[in-house]
């Protein structure tokens, strides 16, 4: 082995090395392509910091210059990326390495001039590589190897296009090392296209997998999946743990339920940036955050040392990713547990899950109350406290309290301080077990809360109610009335179940939406409710939308039919007389009678009516038209009246007495044509070329304008080629008449 690279391995403690370390460093495979399936944990960035290490050092097994990066690393998470860049640096430390990363959510100024400074190696994911590259700000002509990590997980994640430019962008001498958990066909053909003669290495702990995990699977009842991973968090008392749930809104909700009930909680999602992912990882290694709620964004490349408890709030969707959130404990030889929640309804997906994992699980119950209980007294027993010496100061301190109190007290007083630094354990159900249902119209004695959210922060049952019993670890059984007021909510709960209900929400006593609740004494006061506007508007001015209720109508079976004849008394049609029977009265101006009137639209044997003279338009008797007079004044345009004689050139007759044109006949045909009868032509326009007459008047020219360099001098003066200035060159301009 290179000494700079033996040194620090031995300054990190390593004694020996594992499986596919030594796999990865046989002389026979120094210049060779390698495609090395391994299990999570089993040291490959190591090995392949190993492996590549002949291929990118000088003789004296140094780096010379930084410059063109000479190995470039890619991994599929920000998280791996920034841990392979951490266990390079101190391997290649004694070397002179100079690492640079190019990740997603960094600053990409940062990391261009990192790389215009020079580096040996390059840690990247897929993305952020791609952009350097197509910006022209990293140069892969001096590339000797590149490595893909996880390559099965970058292919799932849609990075095969990125991976094939970037392959495609560095030099075809160089060798390539893909190290991935699993060998599905996609790697296989992924090998075959950019890999010379790959060598297999296959790791012999492949065929048992994680042998170092103990897997438990946990049947919880359905409403008891959340106080089962309190009892698990409890039982263990790990020094870092993971909880891995399937979407972001799940991390946030069991984040502020871990929270309220005492547990020094991270989350670690997408949807976070990278510093406040990185941030919560060094928490956890540093010791201030024992558990860590996240989502499959950390099932792979995530180390930390004292990981030794892995829960699965929610099972994966698929074996591979149960494999990988596994791992996470159970490396380098330690041991770990992997708890898998599993209420009645996921219990075939969790059977199948194991199946294709090849993995076996002890089935059983979640650690009860009383379990975790007697847990605590063990560690208590067994705490290195009591074998410590007792210095000085501590001594005179318990001869104080001995002289104050009986060693029974003060051994009770421990105990209680000692409960109160840990978090209480869950009450859980049988897990096949169902909640009973009572009556509704039966509730029983109930203990009144109120809660700091009103109806002016749209307070509503429908999600009041399961935020209650999931915070509280109720049933909606164990709840209520729910009574909502303009600024808090009053809610009742069962009195067999309040003080579970306390228990549970924790010291802080809140929800999640930020509500304060409060235990209250008796029945509170409800404010009178406020209706609403009504369905079809709003009440009519005067008072109510009905003035009379509608009781006071009479009901229609008293209304009185009257004395009306049956109809079948009543007169036929049959009897009456025809009109045609009836003789016409004669009107009599005496007797009161109309004085005969003759008939409107009479009109004789010709079709005309009489008394009204029809007007024919041609008709030769009607008068003519009044003629002008021939002594007509003429118009004010100067143009006299009289009759249309002549004719214009276009055969129209002309207006008798019309001026001639002031600027010539109209041309006939088409426009521009000449004009007919040797008139003279129209007024020529003027030229466009010609200043001195553009802006001025006919036989005029144009003053200067006044404060020019011509004002007072007649002509001006005469230009460079000795030509006289225009006219009108510097007046306002005017528009000719």
């Amino acid at each position: 082995m290179i000494p700079t690279l033996a040194a620090a391995l031995a300054a990190q403690g390593y004694e020996s090395l594992t499986p596919v370390q030594e796999a990865v460093i046989d002389p026979a495979l120094v210049e060779a392509d390698l495609l090395v399936s391994a299990q999570t944990g089993s040291g490959k960035t190591v090995g392949f910091g190993l492996a590549i290490a002949p291929t990118i050092l000088e003789e004296d097994g140094r780096f010379g210059r930084a410059a063109s990066p000479l190995a470039l690393v890619i991994a599929p998470t920000r998280e791996l990326a920034m841990q392979v860049k951490r266990e390079l640096l101190w391997l290649y430390a004694q070397a002179g390495a100079v690492v640079a990363s190019c990740v997603g959510g960094m600053d990409m100024r940062d990391e261009r001039r990192a790389l215009d400074r020079g580096a040996h190696i390059v840690v990247a994911t897929p993305g952020r590589l791609v952009d350097h590259v197509k910006r022209g700000s990293i140069d892969l002509d001096d590339i000797r190897a590149v490595i893909l990590d996880e390559a099965d997980e970058m292919l799932d994640l849609g990075f095969r296009e990125d991976l094939e430019f970037i392959l495609s962008q560095s030099p075809d001498s160089r060798r390539t090392l893909m190290f991935s958990a699993t060998v599905p066909k996609t790697i296989a053909q992924l090998a075959k296209s950019y890999q010379k003669d790959a060598q297999r290495i296959t790791t012999a702990g492949e065929a048992r997998q994680h042998s170092d995990i103990e897997y438990r699977a946990l049947q919880v009842a359905p409403q008891d999946a959340e106080n089962a991973i309190i009892n698990v968090l409890r039982f263990y008392e790990a020094p870092n743990a993971i909880v891995f749930c399937n979407t972001r809104a799940m991390v946030a909700r069991m984040t502020s339920r871990l929270s309220n009930r005492g547990f020094s909680v991270v989350a670690l999602s997408g949807e976070l940036t990278q510093t406040e992912r990185s941030n919560a990882l060094q928490a956890m290694r540093d010791g201030r955050a024992r558990v860590c709620v996240a989502t499959d964004v950390a099932a792979r490349g995530i180390d930390l040392p004292n990981l030794e408890l892995v829960v699965h709030a929610e099972l994966p969707s698929n074996h591979e990713t149960l494999l990988h959130r596994s791992g996470r404990t159970g490396r380098a030889g330690r041991k770990g547990v992997s708890a898998l929640i599993v209420p009645p309804k996921v219990r075939k997906k969790a059977e199948r899950l194991l199946h294709f994992a090849k993995l076996e699980a002890s089935w059983a119950s979640p650690p009860s109350a009383t379990e975790v209980a007697e847990k605590d007294e063990a560690r208590l027993l067994s705490d290195p406290v009591w074998t410590e010496a007792v210095t000085p100061e501590e001594s005179a301190f318990a001869d104080k309290l001995l002289a104050m109190h009986e060693p029974q007290e003060i051994a009770a007083a421990y105990l209680r301080l000692y409960r109160t630094r840990q978090s209480a354990p869950e009450e859980l159900a049988d897990p096949d077990s169902r909640p009973e249902r009572r009556p509704a119209t039966q509730f029983g004695p109930g203990v009144w809360f109120s809660v700091s959210i009103g109806r002016n922060k749209n307070a509503e049952p429908r999600w009041l109610l399961p935020l209650i019993c999931r915070m509280g670890g109720l049933t909606k059984d164990d709840i209520g009335a729910i009574r909502i007021q303009p600024t808090e909510t009053y809610f009742e709960i069962l009195e067999t179940s309040a003080d579970g209900f306390v228990a549970s929400l924790g010291d802080p006593m809140e929800l999640e939406e930020g509500g304060k609740v409060t235990r209250l004494q008796g029945t509170p006061t409800f404010a009178p409710q406020e209706r609403g506007p009504k369905r079809f508007g709003d009440k009519p001015a005067g008072g109510k939308r009905f003035d009379k209720p509608r009781g006071d109508k009479k009901p229609y079976g008293d209304k009185p039919r009257g004395d009306k004849k049956p109809y079948g008394d009543k007169k036929s049609y049959g009897d009456k007389k025809p009109y045609g029977d009836k003789a016409a009265k004669p009107y009599d101006p005496l007797d009161g009678g109309a004085p005969e009137r003759k008939p409107r639209h009479t009109k004789d044997a010709s079709g005309n009516t009489p008394g009204k003279t029809k007007r024919v338009w041609n008709d030769t008797e009607a008068a003519p038209y009044p003629k002008p007079k021939a002594d007509a004044k003429p118009k004010s345009d100067g143009k006299p009246k009289g009759d249309y004689k002549g004719g214009k050139p276009d055969g129209k007759p002309a207006r008798a007495g019309k001026a001639p044109a002031k600027y010539g006949a109209k041309p006939a045909g088409k426009f521009g044509g000449k004009p007919e009868g040797g008139k003279p032509a129209g007024r020529p326009r003027a030229d466009a070329s010609d200043a001195s007459k553009r802006f001025s008047p006919d036989g005029k020219t144009a003053k200067p304008r006044a404060g020019s360099k011509f004002a007072g001098k007649a002509g001006g003066k005469p230009s460079g080629k000795g030509k006289p200035p225009a006219k009108g060159g510097n007046a306002v301009p005017r528009r000719s008449k």
